[in-house]
């Protein structure tokens, strides 16, 4: 099997579902491998790292796309990601992420620790009454979801009362994210990227007239003093960016956590004794199964490689996270789930420019939440059989049923 093979199968229901076996025959082929005319795989945790710290490993903005593709950009969902700093490259990328960046700084996410730890509270009391007589209950809708999303809503500014609306649009949108066979599959995610817009536009008008010190009201204010430091279009493609980034990638990091605390009871013992760190299941979790696990990058300048091969101008570089995190070159054993790893540099929230602006807030979500969900449902079991969403470059369950007693 083949670079191109491999990546056929990985477009399978079955490949998505768990690409694992696949990345296992591509760390065979080496850190590199063609993968078609004018394409390589990066699953090697060296090369795919290298990959992501070189600007010269471009991100395909939309001007790439209109002269690649041109119907493309007809399609929202597209448009309204390529607007975003998640497609843009220098030096767009680096104007706008500068805006949004001091939200996420290390003393702004700490600060974040007690409304963090009460949400997890309230969500808790919550989830103990739902399941109060035995019944199951959906993890995912009832608390992976909900954490995320209340968190992010509020650093943004969202309304409590409309923080409930955004599961279904941002599972819908993330569809343009993935490699889809025909244009028409973009047809949910156009809907959900138009809705999620006017929200907006809505929401910055409100702002605009009634400030409220939020980040929304903050980047609101920019775009109409300065808006050589980001346009209109650009503060609604981000806004939607930031929300739906800031609960996908967590709701799947809990959800991919929990499973595992399933498998291993006795990593669910030591989070409950404080025998094991939080810290250090998070990040086997996020190296094991990440959440995010491919991203791509277009060879901008001549004389790359890619692992020695070269990669000329407009080379295709896919890179896999997945499989980097799972390479044997850089971890022992490592389709073997071991949160007593000390020395796990995980993949999963990218590299150089474009590492996740939200890493830190997701880790300390989830170092909050996982032990308090334990502590506090010591017969915490599975309520049934889970279902994995149909994905392959965000990875997560749809549905996780559980018993709380």
């Amino acid at each position: 099997m083949d670079g191109a093979a491999i990546i056929e199968q990985l477009m399978t229901t079955e490949g998505r579902i768990d690409p694992y076996p696949l990345y296992a025959r591509a760390h065979e082929l080496g850190p590199a491998t063609p993968a078609g005319p004018a394409a390589l795989l990066a699953v090697g945790h060296d090369a795919a790292g290298q990959v992501l710290r070189n600007p010269a490993f471009a991100l395909e903005d939309p001007q790439a796309m209109a002269s690649s593709d041109a119907e493309l950009l007809r399609h929202a969902s597209i448009a309204l990601i390529g607007r975003s700093i998640l497609q843009r490259n220098a030096p767009d990328h680096g104007r706008v992420r500068s805006l949004i960046a001091s939200a996420f700084n290390a003393r702004r996410v700490a600060s974040l620790r007690p409304a963090i730890e009460a949400t997890v509270d309230r969500l808790l009391d919550d989830l103990a009454e739902r399941g109060a007589d035995g019944s199951p209950v959906d993890f995912m809708d009832a608390f992976a979801f909900r954490l995320p999303v209340e968190v992010i809503c509020e650093l943004l500014g969202v309304p409590i009362g409309d923080r409930l609306l955004f599961r279904r649009l941002a599972s819908d949108l993330t569809i343009a994210l993935e490699p889809v066979q025909e244009l028409a599959e973009l047809a949910a995610a156009d809907r959900a990227a138009e809705e999620l817009t006017d929200y907006f536009i809505g929401l910055v008008a409100d702002r605009l007239a009634r400030p409220t010190g939020d980040l929304v009201s903050d980047l609101a204010r920019i775009a109409v003093d300065s808006p050589d430091r980001i346009s209109g279009a650009e503060l609604l493609s981000n806004l939607v960016l930031l929300l739906v980034a800031g609960f996908e990638t967590t709701t799947n990091l809990l959800g991919n956590g929990l499973a595992q605390l399933f498998h291993h009871p006795s990593a669910a013992e030591g989070l409950r004794t404080g025998a094991l760190d939080p810290s250090l299941f998070t990040d086997e979790v996020l190296r094991y199964d990440s959440p995010v696990q491919l991203t791509s990058r277009i060879a901008a300048a001549p004389g790359l490689t890619v692992a020695n091969l070269p990669a000329p101008p407009g080379t295709a570089v896919f890179v896999m996270l997945g499989a980097a995190n799972h390479d044997p070159a850089r971890y022992p054993h490592p389709d073997r789930f071991d949160p007593t790893r000390t020395d796990s540099q995980p993949l999963s929230f990218g590299g150089g420019p474009h590492f996740c602006l939200g890493s830190q807030l997701a880790r300390l979500e989830a170092d909050l939440a996982t032990p308090a969900l334990l502590d506090r449902f010591p017969r915490l079991a599975p309520g049934g059989v889970p279902t994995r969403r149909h994905r392959l470059v965000l990875r997560g369950y749809e549905t996780l049923p559980i018993t709380t007693r």
